[in-house]
């Protein structure tokens, strides 16, 4: 029999023990998943951003308004291939009080062409222009409450008092994970002309496409420095900045969670490191029979690494099994569904999550391991078969 299969072969030996080594390690793994990806979700607008958008605002705060009339000197800016603008509305359908969601009115004829990650079937697209009613939906929020093309939905705002009616003109697909997939979106002219008078003509925020990824910095500056003198001032930053900045508010949020996620792999070992050492000394009389019979002191050590580094993989193993539906098919569908405003459009265990649980489930199990395999390899075989006696 070989080392291995005789590692193999000691797992055995006490299967409840084993059962419920695994069953913790691959708990473990699943809360570290979990945890690893709720990271990932919220960074992956970063990561996602493009470098050729700038995202103007009041200089202020993001919440005061900005005068419509500075997106076409925003336009007349070089380098500034285009430049859209959209206000925040907030939206509810009042058939389901309690779900609320993203919900934008933003200009008709540039807002696609700035970002074309969010495309539409063209006669969509065109019918959507033709209606100044018209809905754009995207493919979760429709799924949810059952939208259709075609359909009449009444929608409340968080901000704006009223009934506002809208018909889905179309249903939006996206091309990056970065994109919010329970978003709708409709023409800012409807919602200006039933805004009072002190309120119209006021947009959110300016978004500009640029030739040149290259100059984007500078062309930023321009921007800014062009409404340096005006009532209003205005900030302007890249889309990754613009992103970064405002994830940098979340930022202890996610220590803690990197915190957390540590302490769990530590449990993990330590669970881990005690099934191997009671394993290590109900086992003392067979390594010292072994070392009798011409094992070395290094073959007692790969036999205590390996049983434990098995355990880290079954346990591994089981783990990513169950953490992947459960991700995505459940916690991960809830999220996107009813979390997407909140920086969770796309909520799925990755490979690069899913590998470095595994490697870690495999690494950490031979880790913990190290101790008691030192410790059964130093023991000198009289000493060991005294004990016995």
């Amino acid at each position: 029999m070989s080392l291995l299969a005789l590692a193999f072969n000691n797992l055995r030996r006490n299967l409840l023990r084993s059962a419920l080594t695994i069953t913790g390690v691959a708990v473990a793994i699943i809360a570290f998943v979990l945890l690893r990806t709720v990271i990932w979700a919220w960074t992956v607008q970063v990561q996602d951003a493009t470098m050729e958008r700038i995202v103007t605002r009041h200089k202020v705060t993001f919440v005061m308004a900005l005068p419509k009339r500075y997106v076409e000197d925003i336009r007349a800016v070089p380098g500034v291939k285009n430049a859209t603008w959209a206000n925040w509305f907030g939206g509810k359908d009042p058939n389901h009080e309690h779900d609320f969601f993203a919900a934008f009115a933003v200009d008709a004829s540039s807002y696609f062409e700035v970002y074309d990650e969010m495309q539409l079937p063209p006669e969509q697209l065109a019918n959507w222009k033709a209606n100044r009613k018209g809905l754009i939906v995207g493919p979760v929020l429709a799924k949810k409450f059952g939208w259709k093309v075609g359909d009449t939905v009444i929608l409340q705002s968080q901000i704006f008092p009223g009934d506002y009616e809208f018909k889905v003109e179309g249903i939006y697909t996206a091309t990056r994970k970065s994109v919010d997939n329970s978003t709708v979106l409709f023409q800012w002219d409807y919602l200006n002309d039933s805004l009072p008078e002190r309120a119209k003509d006021e947009i959110g925020w300016v978004t500009s496409r640029v030739s040149d990824p290259t100059t984007v910095m500078a062309t930023s500056q321009k921007i800014d420095r062009m409404f340096d003198e005006r009532d209003t001032q205005t900030l302007s930053q890249d889309e990754h900045t613009f992103s970064k900045s405002f994830m940098g508010m979340f930022s202890a949020v996610f220590q803690a969670i990197e915190i957390v996620s540590l302490v769990i792999l530590g449990i993990m070992m330590l669970i881990l490191g005690n099934t191997v050492a009671m394993g290590v000394r109900e086992r003392v009389s067979e390594h010292a029979v072994l070392r009798a019979i011409g094992f070395l002191p290094s073959h007692i050590a790969f036999l205590v690494v390996v049983e434990s580094g098995s355990l880290g993989f079954l346990g591994g193993g089981l783990g990513l099994l169950l953490a992947y539906p459960l991700v995505n098919l459940g916690v991960g569908r809830f999220v996107e569904e009813n979390m997407s405003q909140l920086g969770f459009p796309y909520f799925r265990v990755t490979p690069a999550v899913g590998g470095l649980a595994f490697a870690l489930a495999i690494g950490l199990a031979a880790l913990a391991a190290a101790l008691p395999a030192w410790g059964a390899s130093r023991m000198r075989v009289v000493d060991a078969l005294r004990r016995v006696m």
